[in-house]
Order: structure tokens, then C-alpha cells, then sequence
């Protein structure tokens, strides 16, 4: 049997169909949107997202609160900005931020306004602190390696949310439980793309095998440096040590963006670390400062 396939697309791609042409989004079936990405189990897949071609619209957000059925939450603007979502949540799995730049050097960029968007999501990490922390394994890695949260397993113990660098996980109000992206786990069985990366209309949010998306992006990047914006980089692609988006020991993330800003801009971590990389350095300090109040003390008595 062959493997299943996701549909390709999104809507604004034209498909003709005998002497038709038709959206993607009005086929009724969607199985019948076929591509040559195969979603095989043993194979990483994930997300690219490209910034640079986020407008905004927040197709994604919809499509992930519809298919996951999850509540609409924080109901009405900020009075901040165009953002009405403001975070990840338990219930928020994907959130576009909208970062305003406003002002330059010049006065006449001085009433200038630059903005900066971003799909944000669970980072579905290679070496994930969320699945290092739970004790009751929960957190599971999927045979896409993507990690998913078991609500049935799940005892709402909390370690999952500060193990994570992104402050992603959160606890819902409702039932207690650890919530967050699934990478559309369910879909993926059923050989369908995730609904974010399928309702995006700009390909902002691609989904594919990791290795490939790795490809595509750094030819994105290259593409985007030779039109003059030098600033674009990749953040969360292992090997990158010392530039703007290495991830250290964290290891490649499956859900990665290419960025134009630093990545405190974007509400990102520059040098996200896991909490098991930082017992044995917390010891040794520790042990240094109990090793020094015992000489302190000594010294003291010794001196009486």
C-alpha cells in the first residue's frame, strides 16, 4: 500500500480539474488535493515559516481553532496593536504577532512605521524540555518526531510549562491539563497537511519533510541577501552557533522561521537553553558557595 499524501494546497492555488478550475479551499473533498510530499511515519517533518510573507491575516489561527475545536479567547483588542490574541495559550495554539517598528534616524523615518509578523507555534523541539520534564510521559515523540501531549495522561503537574525555553505549554483553566500544538498529529495519521500550513494564503507557513524545508530556506535566505535585505537569517537550525539563531543544545526545531530582526523582537529567546543543562553548572556553584562559607566559618573560629 502506498503511503497517504497531504493535500497540496491553500487557497488562492488554482487546481483544474478536467475543463475546471477550482480553489483549494472550495473542494469539498480534500483528499482529492493530492502532492508529492508523502507523509511517511519515520520521517521528521515540520514547519518553515517565512515571515517575510506574513501578512497578517490570521488564516492560521482560524484553521487551528476550528479543526482542534478550541474556545475563542481574549475576545476583543488589546487597544496595543492589530494583535487581539496577544500569545500562545491553552487554548491559542497559534498566534501572529504584530511587531511595530515605528521611527528612524532621519525625520522623515521619524513618522515611518515598519511591522513585523509572525505565526508563532509550538517549536516541536529535537531535544524538547517539556518531554524531558514530564514524569508521567505524557509527552510522547510521534514517529514524525514531533512532540505531542496525551490528555488522558496527563496529571497537570505543571513541570511541562516552565521546562519549555518559548513558554509555550500552558496549563487550561478547564480541566488542568497541559495544551499545546500537535502538529496536527491527527491529520498527519490521515495523510492530510496541517490546517494552519494549508489555509495560509501567502506560504508563509510551509509544511514538508524537515531536511527539505532546511534546503528551501536556506535558498530563501540566500535569495533574500542577494535582493538586498541582508538581515534575513534562519532561527532554529542546528549548526548555526554564534549567529542570531543558533538554538545550542537545543538542537534543531521543527517549527523554525526565517527572520529579519533579532529574535528578542520577536518575542523569541536568543540562547534558549533546556532546565537539564543547567543542574550540573547550578551544582557546581552551589557546592562552591557552601565549600566557601565552610572556609569562611573556619577561618572565624580559627581567629577566636
Amino acid at each position: 500500500m502506498s503511503a497517504p499524501v497531504f493535500p497540496a494546497a491553500v487557497p488562492r492555488r488554482a487546481v483544474e480539474l478536467g475543463s475546471e478550475t477550482v480553489l483549494g479551499g472550495m473542494f469539498r473533498d480534500e483528499a482529492e488535493l493530492t502532492a508529492d510530499v508523502h507523509v511517511a511515519p519515520g520521517t521528521k517533518f515540520g514547519f518553515f515559516t517565512d515571515t517575510t510573507l506574513c501578512i497578517g491575516c490570521k488564516a492560521c489561527e482560524v484553521a487551528c481553532k476550528e479543526w482542534n475545536v478550541l474556545p475563542a479567547d481574549n475576545i476583543g483588542l488589546t487597544g496595543n496593536s492589530y494583535d487581539n490574541t496577544g500569545a500562545l495559550s491553552a487554548t491559542t495554539w497559534r498566534h501572529v504577532a504584530f511587531v511595530e517598528q515605528v521611527g528612524g534616524a532621519t525625520t522623515m523615518q521619524a513618522f515611518q512605521s515598519n511591522w513585523l509578523m509572525m505565526s508563532d507555534v509550538c517549536k516541536h523541539c529535537a531535544r524538547a524540555g517539556c518531554l524531558e520534564a514530564c514524569p508521567t510521559g505524557a509527552l510522547f515523540r510521534t514517529e514524525y518526531g514531533t512532540v505531542v501531549v496525551q490528555q488522558d495522561i496527563c496529571n497537570g503537574c505543571g513541570y511541562c510549562v516552565p521546562a519549555c525555553p518559548f513558554g509555550v505549554v500552558e496549563l487550561g483553566i478547564e480541566d488542568g491539563h497541559a495544551h499545546k500544538c500537535t502538529l496536527c498529529y491527527d491529520r498527519l495519521k490521515g495523510g492530510l497537511e496541517p490546517a494552519c500550513a494549508k489555509s495560509c494564503p501567502t506560504n508563509s507557513i510551509q509544511f514538508a519533510p524537515l531536511d527539505e524545508l532546511h534546503e528551501r530556506a536556506r535558498d530563501r535566505v540566500a535569495d533574500l541577501h542577494s535582493r538586498g535585505v541582508e538581515s534575513a537569517y534562519l532561527y532554529g537550525v542546528e549548526g548555526q552557533d554564534g549567529s542570531p539563531g543558533s538554538t545550542g543544545g537545543i538542537g534543531d526545531l521543527h517549527a523554525f522561521f526565517l527572520l529579519t530582526d533579532r529574535p528578542e523582537v520577536y518575542n523569541l529567546p536568543s540562547r534558549p537553553t533546556l532546565p537539564s543543562r543547567r543542574v550540573f553548572p547550578g551544582l557546581v556553584r552551589g557546592l562552591a558557595t557552601m565549600a566557601g562559607v565552610a572556609l569562611a566559618a573556619a577561618v572565624l573560629f580559627r581567629a577566636d
